[in-house]
């Protein structure tokens, strides 16, 4: 898969240990709008997906994480390949450790039907809801609102993303 782009912090020391986690992550377009997880708790928008399971793949995971996220059915005939985005930082959470992420994105298209979500414990605390919307919108919303102390390079890491299907003529 081609990258997209790449955003390292280089905020870390170079002997630290390295926690790699990919994920994947739906990119389901709509009459020129993105649908997308919006996080009420810290006023942002993001991609449905999430980390690989252990033995995994990608559209499995893919379709159980849209799922998940926004009760939207990925149709497997539509998966393609659009991208990965590479984030290298210092960990948020541990300490002495590099944060690696591959994320892979994926257009894809899905069922007409909205299932209910099943969401994890954080994601019901930030208040996760599907949102249809224009790709200016939420770049807007993700760069100029308040996030609170939340994570802005997974918001910038998103609103680059949306740049990139504007520029380049998805919608």
């Amino acid at each position: 898969m081609k990258q997209l782009f790449k955003i390292d912090l280089k905020d870390y020391d170079e002997s630290y240990r390295c926690y790699k986690r990919p994920s994947v992550r739906g990119v389901i377009i709509t009459r020129n709008k993105v649908a997308m997880v919006y996080s009420d708790k810290y006023d942002y928008y993001k991609f449905p997906g999430g980390g690989i399971e252990n033995d995994e793949d990608h559209i499995e995971t893919l379709k159980r994480e849209v799922l998940e996220e926004t009760g939207l059915t990925v149709l497997d005939s539509s998966v393609r390949e659009l991208g990965s985005v590479i984030r290298i930082q210092k960990s948020r959470f541990a300490e002495n450790e590099i944060f690696h992420q591959e994320n892979y994105y994926y257009l894809c298209d899905v069922e007409n039907f909205v299932r209910s979500q099943s969401l994890d414990e954080y994601e019901l605390d930030e208040g996760f809801s599907l949102r249809l919307v224009s790709p200016k919108d939420a770049i807007l919303t993700n760069r100029t609102h308040d996030h609170g102390d939340y994570d802005l390079i997974l918001i910038e890491r998103e609103s680059r993303v949306l740049e990139y299907i504007i520029e380049n003529d998805y919608l």
